[in-house]
């Protein structure tokens, strides 16, 4: 057909949604039969190549329609360009520009998980990006253990987590630390946002371009000592492998073992290995609880960031492709379609009707383990400190805190000094990387780092 449609779907290929570029797949099938004359192509690209591989297409003026990007990306994204210099994508919000339907599929936005709407919510254009992956940081916890060592209640905060961690080491042939978790830029990120504090300024990015960013924190600093201190106690487990670059995922995975191995009696990790964690303990014989992440019981909670992807909109589509783009997109918030995503991958169902579908069905009775997530993030006060940074580099920006902490548990280094090289570090980074987005160095305008994390 002459007047076909075609849409190029690029997404993420990574191990962490093993399933999700199938289950997309068929849900192309799925929309090219129900919209006759539109065919969606879906390719997986590797993730740590994927904006690279969209800038140079975008350079080539043969950008893709929708493009998935993971959430410390989302400066990136704003700031990606297409041949002739204008923005690379568009507010989904604003080209739905206010319909119920499009193309006979029903526009959700409002009905989305709060945190993630919020965090893809960029000033007066509304939400930018359409994330259909949600997640979150938890604890979990190996409560055989903890009823050994007559801990009752799980820790609601740091102070608790300490006082919980000393209880497990008074055990005769309790484990060998009581709580480990990585050396990873989303840490920091949920220690900052809980205490209601901004990893950058202004508005952590979200008024203006973020200009500086605040490693030196009393906030950040705050944690780095009560980390330290858990150290240097013995009482949190260091692999000695910072979570940046290609040990990024291994640095995970030593966290996990060392929980699944009973080596800590707590694991702080990502909400998308609830499941996993669960399976641990019932494969080595102990049961597992998901709960909160612990907070500073020092200041008032204010809430947790999100972790996961979006997906981005392409500017500049003719009105048909467009909205052929955006009804696809929206296919993402059917309810049973998030409901069995948040199945197969972990992630939080992204909808309140999701979530309504799976509590008809007695999901969450089964496996309260998944509602712990949800719960949290409700929890949020939506403030510019509950919603999370937007950052260029910020990749780079992570590093500079691994580093800083790496040298703090393995060297001594004082926190207070060490941050604020990591500080000045960041900056620079962040200097030169917005210096090449407004063009004020030689060269082509627009990013020129891709790094992922």
């Amino acid at each position: 057909m002459t007047d076909e449609v075609v849409l190029e779907v690029w997404l993420n290929d990574y191990p962490v949604v093993p399933q999700f570029i199938g289950e997309t797949r068929k849900l192309a099938e799925e929309f090219g039969r129900t919209h006759p004359g539109v065919r969606v192509e879906v390719r997986g690209i590797d993730h740590l190549r994927l904006p690279e591989e969209v800038a140079r297409a975008a350079r080539a003026g043969r950008q893709p329609a929708v493009v998935q990007s993971f959430y410390t990306s989302t400066q990136l994204s704003r700031d990606m360009l297409a041949a002739d210099g204008s923005p690379l994508f568009t507010s989904v919000e604003r080209a739905i520009a206010g319909r119920d339907k499009i193309l006979g599929v029903p526009v959700r936005l409002d009905d989305l998980v709060t945190a993630a709407r919020d965090y893809y919510t960029l000033g007066d254009e509304g939400l930018f990006a359409l994330p259909p992956l949600t997640s979150t940081t938890l604890l979990y916890a190996n409560t055989t253990v903890l009823d050994a060592a007559g801990v009752s209640c799980l820790p609601r905060t740091w102070e608790e987590l300490t006082a919980a961690c000393e209880a497990v080491a008074r055990l005769e042939d309790g484990p060998a630390h009581g709580v480990t978790w990585p050396n990873h830029g989303w840490l920091f990120q949920q220690a900052v946002a809980q205490q209601g504090a901004l990893l950058a300024s202004p508005a952590n990015g979200r008024d203006g371009r973020a200009r500086r960013v605040e490693l030196d924190s009393p906030a950040m600093l705050r944690f780095a000592r009560w980390w330290r201190g858990l150290h240097t106690d013995g009482h949190y487990l260091y692999t000695g492998l910072r979570s940046a670059g290609d040990d990024t995922y291994p640095a995970w995975e030593h966290n996990y073992r060392a929980f699944a191995e009973q080596r800590v009696a707590f694991v702080l990790s990502t909400s998308v290995e609830a499941d996993r964690m669960v399976r641990a303990g019932r494969d080595g014989g102990f049961d597992v609880v998901a709960a909160p992440l612990p907070y500073c019981g020092e200041v008032p909670r204010a809430g947790n960031v999100i972790g996961g992807d979006a997906l981005w909109l392409a500017a500049g589509l003719e009105p048909a492709a467009q909205d052929a783009a955006l009804a696809f997109l929206l296919t993402f918030l059917d309810p049973q379609n998030a409901a069995a995503r948040h199945k197969t991958s972990g992630f939080v169902p992204v909808t309140g009707q999701a979530r309504t579908l799976l509590e008809a069905e007695g999901w969450f009775d089964a496996n309260p383990h998944h509602r712990v997530a949800l719960d949290q993030l409700a929890a949020g006060d939506r403030s510019v400190a509950a919603r999370g940074a937007l950052l260029g580099d910020f990749v780079g920006v992570q590093d500079a805190m691994t580093a800083a902490m790496h040298d703090v548990l393995t060297a001594g280094a004082d926190p207070a000094e060490r941050f604020a090289r990591a500080a000045s570090d960041a900056g620079r980074l962040l200097d030169d990387y917005n210096a090449h987005c407004l063009g004020q160095v030689p060269g082509p305008r627009g990013p020129h780092r891709f790094r992922v994390g």
